[in-house]
């Protein structure tokens, strides 16, 4: 005759008196809490959903383009026109996510990168080289720039990638190009005034075209507003950095 074995198991969570006194005394871990499965919620039915406003923000890209068909819009106007300008933002905002900084490139990259990039985009590249400081001002204002305005191209090269043998006395180098053509360049450090700023420097790009382009205010953004709003953070610099040196005199008394 078989061997029968009986286990007993407690109820999950549960324990005995002697159990809580030990776990008390700290010879036992304490006792995980019962596992409890969350909450069902039954999926919303798509064909119950209002149709408005908030609803169309949620869609992505391709649920935009899918709804284009979609006969409960056909008979509201408003929609249709709210869908089709939620589609222009989404691609306006995926074409912008792609700069933000400075990138490298490399020689075999220029044609494809600087010379056939899209007509509505300003590119900036700056020619350097590693080790030399004049190019490392010059490239963390470019940084800060490209931070700022998402919508501009900036990229760098080694100078000798982009022009064999040029000379290590022009560096570094910006040159400004779009729609295939180099529209300004700008040799060495002194380029930029005394002291070389991030907002100086946009001020020298922005002086006859509008270079830089942050992404909120269209490709049609003029070159006057752009020169008053690189103008406005120079003056806020000033202020701010003769502020700071009367705290500092204060300070020092």
């Amino acid at each position: 005759m078989g061997d029968y074995h009986f286990v007993y198991k407690d109820v999950e969570g549960a324990s005995t008196q002697w159990d809580d006194i030990q776990t008390k005394l700290g010879n036992l871990p304490p006792k995980p809490a019962p596992f409890k499965p969350p909450a069902f919620t039954p999926a919303q039915d798509e064909a119950s959903v209002s149709k408005d406003k908030s609803w169309i923000d949620q869609k992505t890209e391709e649920e935009l383009e899918d709804l284009e068909d979609d006969l409960d819009l056909d008979d509201d106007n408003f929609l249709q026109e709210y869908r089709k300008k939620r589609l222009v933002e989404i691609r306006e905002a995926a074409k912008i996510s792609k700069f933000g900084s400075v990138n490298p490139i490399s020689g075999s990259d220029f044609v494809r990168e600087v010379s056939q990039a899209p007509s509505d985009v300003w590119v900036v590249v700056i020619l350097y080289k590693e080790g030399i400081q004049e190019c490392d001002v010059l490239m963390n204002c470019l940084q800060e720039l490209a931070t700022r305005y998402p919508a501009t191209k900036f990229v760098k090269i080694i100078s000798t990638d982009c022009i064999p043998n040029y000379p290590d006395c022009n560096l570094p180098t910006l040159l400004v190009y779009n729609n295939g053509a180099v529209k300004a360049n700008y040799v060495g450090l002194r380029s930029f005034g005394r002291r070389c700023t991030p907002e100086g420097v946009a001020l020298v790009l922005c002086q006859a075209d509008p270079v830089l382009n942050d992404g909120q205010s269209g490709n049609d953004e003029s070159r006057k507003s752009m020169l008053e709003g690189v103008r406005r953070k120079i003056i806020e610099k000033v202020v701010r950095d003769h502020e700071d040196g009367i705290d500092d005199g204060s300070s020092s008394d």
